[in-house]
């Protein structure tokens, strides 16, 4: 009886594995008034977007947003970025997130106009509020955006790297998941864009429905055991 409890209860935990935790739709902020109309679990770098577009806003439109991945290293830094005049790095129009040398996390601009070190610089979109925050290995870049002209949609960019140097983020990895680390961002998202976000946190495209078929699949093989010892 005990051996059975134990396996059923083994089957359950499959279903709420921490797995599920890799989604954005089972991420949660803590500070009062975070919340964000969609979410997307971005295709490379473990990363995460959580955003809500404000077209009403005035003089401009804007864009919240929340950027969640884990740098390489802990010494390292994340980046988000909008480009618009090409779909990769460079003209990104970036915010670069890293631990400031007294451990607080800091988030500041870089306009991306050639290949090779950064400066700080303003970039062209306002930044009308913007912070910091790293936690259990995962860095975190919460913003506003004034986007006048943005569109349906904008190019993003994101990337990770593994160290700063005398405050200056040092250059990223080139693996493929590097250089494939850019997408279009549909401003507002509707439940039959197809496009993998989420629209109103209800649902997700694959991520959820794959972590619902290993549990399944977890289930079956424990009760598989439990006929077989019983």
């Amino acid at each position: 009886m005990a051996t059975s409890l134990f396996l059923i209860a083994a089957a359950v935990a499959l279903l709420i594995s921490p797995a599920s935790s890799l989604t954005c739709t089972s991420q949660t902020f803590p500070q009062t008034n975070t919340n964000f109309t969609n979410c997307t679990d971005l295709p490379t770098l473990k990363a995460f977007l959580h955003w809500t577009y404000h077209p009403d806003t005035r003089p401009d439109p804007t864009l919240e947003i929340a950027f969640i991945a884990p740098p390489t290293r802990p010494e390292g830094w994340i980046a988000w970025a909008l480009n618009p005049t090409g779909t990769g790095m460079l003209g990104a129009q970036s915010l670069v997130a890293f631990r400031d040398t007294n451990g607080s996390v800091v988030v500041r601009t870089y306009n991306i106009r050639a290949y090779g070190p950064i400066v700080e610089s303003r970039i062209s979109y306002e930044v009308l509020s913007r912070r910091g925050e790293y936690s259990d290995g995962v860095m975190r870049i919460f913003a506003t955006l004034a986007v006048p002209s943005a569109g349906g949609e904008v190019n993003q960019v994101w990337q990770v790297g593994a160290s700063v140097r005398d405050g200056v983020p040092v250059r990223h990895d080139i693996a493929a998941e590097n250089l494939n680390s850019k997408s279009k961002l549909p401003l507002v998202v509707t439940a039959a864009s197809g496009s993998g976000a989420v629209a109103g946190r209800q649902t997700q495209t694959g991520g959820c429905s794959r972590v619902w078929r290993s549990g399944l699949y977890g289930v079956l093989v424990l009760l598989g055991v439990w006929i077989f010892v019983f």
